[in-house]
Order: structure tokens, then sequence, then C-alpha cells
């Protein structure tokens, strides 16, 4: 298959969270096509390999998308489409560019498209005990020339607090105003953390991502949503214990607890990047996400050599003018396929 048309036709299958079967189904066949020995597994991944023996590199991309379709159309070198960036981009380039390597004996490629990475990784989740790579690439963008080693954690986090009606002459704390000193103290601890000179990839950093508060005949409540991005330094655990600290009568739901993670620089994957990109006429450049990805649940299980690549700007994520450069697309590839073979070699 053509490897723009590979892209082009994924992203026709609007296949946001919990609705990917149609695009899995797409990609399965296409991989098939290949050369591939494809399928879905349990967890409804595309699942694509070529070779066999012992020793894997697995490209794990994700197939699900952000909801809101666009119409994917080329205006120039653009190629626009609900997941050009985030990240059937990337997915697609995986498939193109292990299509193009013939395995050694004893090696074997294995290209996945996993489900669910915009919700709850479940996808990611059921790959975890599963596989035992020597060598993992996440598939997020990055653009060509970049290499990205590291993403923050993630902890969500709703606050609600009950508080007896009061008069509002009466001084007495009112529930809004309890649920903003909580969010205030919060905030003000997550900036006690942060090294002087620390970017942001370092940096605790909170997020309120919702507020409401409702009164009844006697009573008040007011809740808060929020996202905190953890930094390599504070675990899950940290932030959750501060948490509780800082409660008082409010409660406390958790969700989705992720530790972040950094991959190491100095492995023979990161230097098969590094040569493969100065060999395509470009300066490499180290990345540090400050969202998350399945990088952060699978890479600490295998313990192997890790990346995260792929096409796109990452700034257009989940954007309404989401595209993706057809020669990034393309050059992306290129690299890629020569890292397959530098690595297998």
């Amino acid at each position: 298959m053509d490897e723009l048309a590979l892209l082009e036709g994924l992203l026709k299958v609007y296949s946001p969270s919990y609705h990917e079967e149609e695009a899995v189904s797409y990609l399965v066949t296409a991989m098939n096509e290949m050369g591939y020995t494809a399928a879905s597994d349990g967890a409804g991944n595309a699942v694509g390999s070529r070779g066999g023996g012992p020793n894997e590199i697995v490209l794990l991309g994700h197939i699900d998308t952000v909801p809101g379709f666009i119409d994917v159309h080329r205006e120039g070198d653009w190629l626009y489409g609900r997941g050009s960036v985030d990240a059937k981009g990337p997915l697609a380039c995986f498939t193109a560019a292990a299509g193009r390597v013939t395995p050694p004996p004893g090696w074997r490629i294995t290209v996945i498209g996993a489900v669910g990475e915009e919700s709850q990784s479940h996808g990611a989740v059921y790959l975890r005990e599963r596989y035992h790579p020597q060598a993992l690439i996440i598939g997020e963008p990055s653009k060509w020339d970049h290499i990205t080693l590291g993403f923050k954690g993630s902890l969500w986090v709703d606050y609600s607090i009950h508080t007896p009606l009061t008069h509002t002459a009466s001084g007495i704390e009112s529930a809004p105003e309890a649920a903003v000193r909580f969010w205030n103290a919060l905030s003000a601890w997550c900036a006690s953390t942060r090294p002087a000179d620390a970017g942001p990839f370092n940096q605790l950093t909170p997020t309120l991502r919702g507020m409401n508060s409702s009164s009844g005949e006697f009573g008040e409540i007011a809740s808060l949503r929020i996202n905190l991005r953890l930094p390599p330094a504070i675990t899950p655990e940290v932030v959750i214990t501060q948490l509780h600290a800082l409660q008082g009568a409010g409660e406390l739901t958790l969700h989705d607890p992720v530790a972040a993670y950094k991959a190491e620089k100095n492995t023979p994957l990161v230097r098969a990047f590094l040569g493969a990109i100065r060999g395509a006429g470009g300066t490499p450049v180290f990345s540090f996400k400050t969202g998350t990805s399945d990088m952060n649940l699978v890479a600490p299980v295998w313990a192997c050599p890790s990346v995260a690549y792929g096409p796109g700007d990452s700034t257009l994520d989940h954007t309404p003018g989401e595209r993706v450069s057809v020669t990034e697309y393309l050059k992306s590839i290129e690299v890629l396929s020569q890292v397959i073979s530098t690595i297998m070699g």
C-alpha cells in the first residue's frame, strides 16, 4: 500500500476512544496486505508482526483519538485530519517503516495500534505482561528530528465539600470559599516543590479543569476537578499524601495515578536515532513532554531501551486545525526504517 494512502485511509476512519473497531480492522487489513501477520488481540488492539525469533522490537502507537471529526484533505504539504498528529500519523509511520525492513533471523518487529490511550489506556495495560521486547518505540508526535525521552505523570482529583447553609452576613466560610481555599493551598504546595531553575518537565503543575457549586434548603456543596502533572522527582504517593493533609472537611476522589517516566539517553536505541537523523540531514534534538503517554505504563515494566518518536507538531494535538506535514511524515518513515535496521543489525 502507498505510504501516504495508508495514513489518509486511517484518518478517514473516525475512531475516538471506545469506538476504535473500524480503524483497527482497517489497519489489520493494511498490515496483512503489506506482508505482516496481523490481527486484533484480546483488548482490541491492532497487532502486526514481521519476522520471528527471541529478539523483538515493539513499536507501540495508539489508534484512538479525542472526539471531533476533521475532514481529511490536503492543502499543499499539509494533510488535515483528526489524529494526523496525535497519533495516527506516528502509527502509520511505524507501519510503513517496519514494512520497509526485512527482519534478519532471530528478530521480530511488532507494530501495535493500541486502543484507549486518550481515555484509560486499557490497550496498553493489556500489553504489559504479554511482551518483553529488547527495544521499545512509542508513537507520539515529536517532529522528525526530535527524540522524546520522557513524559510527566498524571493524577486526576475530584474534591467536594458540603457545609450547612448560612446567612451571607454571618462571616462563616461557605462551601465555595472552602473549595477555593483548598485550591489555593494545593497550588501553593505545588509551587513550593519546584526547584528555582526547574523547567516545565521538572515542575509539579496543577490545573483546575472544572468547578461547580449548588445550594439547597439546609446546605451547600462545592466541587473541583483538578489535574496534576507530576515530574520524575515526585511520585503519585507523595502527592496523594499531601492531598489528604490539605483536604480538611472535604472529600477526595482520586483517579488514574501515573508516575512520570524518563528514559536513559545512552542506549543503542538512542544512538541509532542520532545516526539516522544525522544521516537524513537533520540535527537531533532531545525532548521531554509535559503530557502523559503509554510509555509511562509499559516502559517501566519492560525495562528495555525506550524512546518516543513520530511526525507532527504536538502543539496541534487535539486542536480543530490538526494537521501533519506530508514531507515530515515521509522523512520520519525514512529515519525510523533506518533505526530498525540498525538495531536488528
